[in-house]
């Protein structure tokens, strides 16, 4: 194995510059800079890990704390997104990622806050779980720099989607297709299905639209299952909706199904609308009008925050950080104010 000595003879500089270069400092120039990692490659000369840990009292590396309810895993569209954008922006500032195991085996053993300090964590993102789980909390309150996505505790950066300004863009967008009959699947219990949830409300009576109990039902995030069951009861009603939002796109595949089982149309015979904006529902015939959240933009935010509070503690502002989502009004749902004339 290489040591930097021996590349420091190579390149005919001190150790300390070696250091310097390979480091980025900025009183090494470019031109050295080059040369010493030109060589560094021809040489097969790696830095010590450990050793630079040691020297820095970092490990240049970031904990990943994901899981859902439905299990979904990496599978889980929307969050998949969101951490491949995060990985993306870390891997720039040299830092490399690890999933911590979530599973109710493991966690007896060692806690979230054990975990993460074993491994020497420089930080650790939460995303898509329990924040009501005292390993969670305990975590939050440690002195371990954290990031929360979706979620908001005290004295932490989070950031959020807009889940609020998102709801109300979708449904003043079905009010003015002429829709008054809107049925809301909304997911299970979370701060982002009370953000949406009080958000629609708002929204509805703002409008002056009356929204009567039985549309308003509700169903697990990303179960197409609950959705096919939703849908046609909501379908069967002696009056039923001419439009029903789904919780999520994917949940949105299972009303689908409900709807051509039942041998209706999309959006001539019933509108739906969905929310995420994931990629296949722009692949599928008609395109799925949705709520596009920004993954790229929500990973990025959270990556960047997390490094600031890692790297200047004192100068990062801790609040709360919120990235809009854009309406993609795709083609389920119908027009329905040339029928009201």
């Amino acid at each position: 194995m290489v040591s930097m000595k021996e590349l420091a003879a190579a390149c005919n500089v001190s150790i300390a510059t070696v250091s310097k270069a390979l480091n980025d400092q900025k009183d090494v120039s470019l031109k050295t800079k080059e040369l010493v990692r030109r060589k560094a490659k021809e040489m097969g000369y790696f830095p010590n890990s450990a050793a630079k840990a040691l020297k820095t009292n970092r490990t240049y590396n970031i904990g990943v704390l994901f899981v859902d309810e439905a299990q979904s895993g990496l599978t889980h569209d929307f969050f998949a997104h969101v951490l491949d954008s995060f990985k993306r922006t870390i891997e720039k500032s040299g830092y490399d990622m690890t999933m911590v195991n979530c599973s109710k085996e493991h966690s007896r053993s060692m806690t979230y806050l054990e975990k993460s300090r074993s491994r020497g964590f420089d930080g650790v993102i939460i995303a898509c779980i329990d924040f009501k789980d005292p390993q969670i909390i305990e975590l939050v309150e440690s002195d371990i720099p954290v990031v929360t996505i979706d979620y908001i505790f005290n004295d932490r950066i989070a950031v959020m989607s807009d889940n609020v300004g998102g709801m109300k863009e979708l449904l003043t967008y079905v009010y003015e297709m002429g829709h008054r009959k809107i049925a809301y699947i909304h997911g299970a219990d979370s701060s982002v299905t009370q953000a949406r949830l009080s958000s629609f409300f708002t929204t509805a009576a703002s409008l002056g639209l009356e929204v009567p109990d039985e549309y308003l039902r509700e169903g697990a995030y990303r179960s197409t299952r609950d959705a096919y069951r939703i849908t046609k009861e909501l379908l069967a009603l002696p009056d039923p909706p001419t439009c029903i939002l789904y919780p999520d796109d994917f949940a949105s595949f299972g009303g689908m199904n409900a709807i051509r089982e039942l041998g209706l149309r999309i959006p001539e015979d019933i509108s739906i609308a969905g929310y995420d904006g994931i990629r296949i529902g722009r692949h599928i015939e008609p395109q799925l009008t949705t709520i596009r959240q920004d993954t790229e933009k929500i990973g990025s935010c959270a990556a960047e925050q997390l490094i600031s509070l890692i790297e200047q503690p004192r100068a990062t502002i801790v609040r709360p950080m919120l990235v809009e989502g854009t309406l993609f009004k795709g083609s389920t749902v119908q027009d329905l104010r040339a029928h009201a004339q």
